[in-house]
């Protein structure tokens, strides 16, 4: 007789946040820093994530055709993404930049004007926005959820209020990136600078988040461990 299945234990938020840890490309290096390289992808997630934009401005700049700049900027995420095929990477690993450059270009020949390429970079910090100031309000600090189980804190920082207020502080610090993109790149698209516009989201993306991460990480670092009074000393925290 078939004995019955048990039943499955929703996942709670902790499960959640350490999954979503695990996924997220984030970890410490052989000096126990943050990996800032390996959290944006490496040399190809650099770029994946700043080549196609480059060409489309660069091409638009240079020759002023719209459809040319889209079918550059499409043509270099599909050479990605059929490299991580030829590797046997994931469906969905393979075809996420391709089908973000393509939404991108959608917005754009719609509309017909090179500015709405970068329409959808705008909603996308918009909701990243609302998610980690969400994670702040409900004092489960998106820093926390992810550098804490990076740590080996796992969620126990939550009830030590000295280790929750560094992983809120460093969540603001995260949640300012992207304000901070919004404040300088909406008033360049309402005054309908193009050029503007691409060279300060190239400047404001990779290279601006992974700045972000590194205060963030620095900022909710564990305080040093004060040496024992009759013993030798322990030495400093994990970074």
């Amino acid at each position: 007789m078939n004995q019955p299945e048990e039943p499955k234990t929703p996942p709670t938020l902790a499960s959640m946040a350490q999954a979503y840890a695990a996924s997220s490309g984030i970890a410490r290096n052989e000096r126990g820093h943050i990996d800032l390289m390996k959290a944006v992808g490496g040399i190809r997630g650099l770029a994946e994530s700043l080549l196609p934009g480059f060409v489309f401005l660069a091409v638009f700049v240079i020759g002023r055709s719209l459809s040319v700049a889209l079918a550059g900027a499409i043509a270099v995420a599909a050479v990605f993404t059929l490299w991580r095929l030829v590797q046997r990477q994931s469906v969905l690993q393979a075809f996420s930049g391709l089908v973000g450059v393509g939404i991108c270009a959608w917005f754009s020949d719609t509309t017909g004007r090179a500015l709405d390429y970068y329409v959808p970079g705008f909603w996308i910090n918009v909701v990243s926005i609302v998610v980690v100031l969400g994670s702040i309000l409900a004092r489960w600090p998106v820093a926390g959820l992810v550098f804490g189980f990076i740590r080996g804190e796992n969620v126990e920082w939550r009830s030590r209020p000295l280790r929750l207020r560094a992983y809120l502080i460093g969540s603001w610090i995260i949640l300012a990136l992207f304000v901070l993109r919004l404040a300088v790149q909406v008033p360049l698209y309402f005054a309908d600078n193009v050029v503007a516009l691409g060279i300060t989201r190239l400047l404001m993306g990779v290279p601006l988040y992974a700045l972000a991460l590194w205060l963030a990480w620095v900022i909710s670092r564990p305080a040093a461990v004060a040496p024992s009074a009759t013993g030798p000393s322990s030495g400093t925290a994990a970074p």
